[in-house]
């Protein structure tokens, strides 16, 4: 993805096809989808949507969680 797309443009068959692949490839390499977002000039949601129709299993958030506290003793 050495060209970054024209923020907006319409993203359609064999094109969009190859945009999924290499978003999933990546994706699978440890990239956020911010990251990817940014380095394609697309917004987060068009990103997550991308991944989402390739069947990538999309990871966690991350960080501290906040549940109940276990009762100390």
């Amino acid at each position: 993805m050495a060209e970054t797309l024209k923020k907006g443009s319409r993203v359609t068959g064999a094109a969009r096809d190859k945009l999924a692949a290499d978003l999933k490839k990546k994706y699978d390499a440890g990239a956020s989808i911010r990251a990817l977002a940014e380095e394609t000039g697309r917004s987060y949601g068009f990103v997550h949507r991308m991944l989402s129709e390739s069947g990538v299993t999309l990871r966690g958030r991350g960080g501290a969680t906040r549940g109940k506290k276990s009762p100390s003793v």
